[in-house]
């Protein structure tokens, strides 16, 4: 299996032998001793043979590509198939902490998730319903732990923060601590605190077998 744009390696299955894929020295540093060799290079030259593998999976990282959809046919030129965690732009306005306080992040290049599946040649979409415990530090972890975002050192961990305009982040931080400080958010969202996952968006692209999808095109 190769893991592209594995960062720390936070994600990768220890019961499968794995190459990771890291273009950053500075998360290839952060990756603790015994994880999986890393290569270090670009999704989109990823430097591998065709069918090198017999799967390639890509985790909330292809946001971050320079060019999402030749990223993504390279995970399906080099792997049998292809399993993909991303985001679907049409649920931007779903997450209150986007809706109401994050507006910088509507003008954030994105595509659409059914553009990435084309990208892979076809993928089965799945929706990931995230936890109200999630343990993770993505963007929509701590739906129900609003506090969190309050933490610099939990936005540190989440690359939105890093991708919006510092005076935006600064603003949001200011809204929200107001509303949790007064009971305006608790009052606006008391529907979610009741709630044990909550659908914000989350999708896992599952690609057919390479076998499958030849026959299907012949």
């Amino acid at each position: 299996m190769v893991n592209v744009g594995a960062g720390t390696g936070s994600y990768e299955p220890a019961d499968r032998d794995v190459v990771a894929v890291e273009p950053s020295e500075a998360m290839i540093a952060q990756r603790p001793a015994g994880a999986a060799p890393v290569v270090r290079a670009h999704a989109e030259a990823l430097p591998f043979a065709d069918g090198s593998f017999d799967a390639a999976m890509a985790v909330l990282t292809d946001h971050h590509w320079g060019e999402r959809c030749a990223g993504l046919r390279e995970l399906r030129r080099v792997a049998r198939r292809a399993v993909v965690l991303t985001f679907d732009p049409a649920f931007t306005d779903a997450f209150w902490l986007v809706a109401e306080y994050l507006p910088g992040f509507r003008e954030l290049p994105g595509m659409t998730v059914d553009e990435l599946a084309a990208c892979l040649g076809g993928a089965d979409i799945v929706p990931v319903p995230i936890p109200a415990d999630c343990t993770d530090g993505f963007l929509g972890a701590f739906w129900r732990r609003p506090e969190a975002y309050l933490d610099p050192r939990v936005r540190a961990g989440i690359s939105v923060f890093a991708r919006v305009p510092p005076g935006g982040v600064d603003a949001c931080v200011r809204a929200l601590r107001a509303d949790l400080e007064s009971g305006a958010w608790r009052e606006r969202h008391a529907d979610l605190l009741g709630l044990d996952e909550l659908d914000l968006g989350y999708r896992l692209l599952v690609s057919p077998p390479a076998a499958a999808r030849t026959s299907a095109a012949a």
